[in-house]
């Protein structure tokens, strides 16, 4: 993923925190801050995916996560497993649910369906972009209300899976992500020191025992 000018990449240094794992998968909680595979540069090749490896030298990222974004993380253990998770991302048989703190009040449950295409000039920047865009649908649901705040937690659920595609979601809609410093316009008008977006479920179909499995991760905020 592009690193803006003068960003400097100082992640976590906690140990990995695994929150499931079978014969062909690992789950991992990745935590804010952390990239989920290397960048091109030196400095920035510490990733979810590089201290996976020292753990599974064989493991594959079957999914990525925003550096900027905390929670569930899957990894392929072995080939055979990349390639079935890559069919079930595909196929979008894969649920997965965030739980965001967003910007104003949202009473009511809904979806967004605007098309998403890179900002090439503001890299890594998403637009809305209805001659070009690709499809991108995400549905929101109001889990609670802070008024002293304005802010609303909200669960949200991918129906595809395009870039920031969450963040510019609720900024369509008025309802930026707290302390998201790409589309909030004020992104620190609150005490949180990261931004409120978190993976916080994910299930699926093991292919290869055909058993359900679901994956919960706790948001720190």
């Amino acid at each position: 993923m592009p690193i803006d000018d003068g960003f400097v990449y100082q992640p976590p240094l906690d140990p990995l925190e695994i929150i499931f794992e079978d014969d062909d998968f690992v789950a991992i909680h990745k935590p804010a801050g952390l990239l989920s595979v290397p960048g091109r540069l030196t400095e920035h090749h510490d990733s979810a995916y590089f201290r996976i490896l020292a753990l599974y030298p064989n493991a594959k990222i079957t999914h990525r996560l925003d550096m900027a974004t905390s929670g569930i993380l899957l990894f392929a253990k072995h080939r055979d497993a990349e390639v079935a998770a890559s069919k079930m991302f595909q196929a979008r048989t894969v649920k997965k649910n965030y739980i965001a703190l967003v910007q104003g009040e949202i009473n009511s449950n809904g979806q967004v369906d605007v098309p998403l295409i890179t900002d090439w000039e503001n890299r890594p920047r998403q637009i809305v972009h209805f001659e070009l865009g690709k499809p991108a649908q995400t549905l929101f649901e109001s889990v609670s209300y802070d008024a002293e705040k304005d802010i609303s937690r909200v669960l949200l659920t991918p129906i595809t899976g395009r870039s920031h595609q969450l963040r510019v979601h609720m900024q369509y809609i008025g309802h930026p992500i707290i302390r998201d410093k790409l589309y909030h316009p004020e992104p620190f008008n609150t005490d949180l020191n990261r931004m409120a977006l978190h993976a916080s479920y994910l299930s699926f179909l093991q292919p290869f025992t055909n058993q359900l499995v679901e994956i919960v991760s706790k948001p720190d905020f």
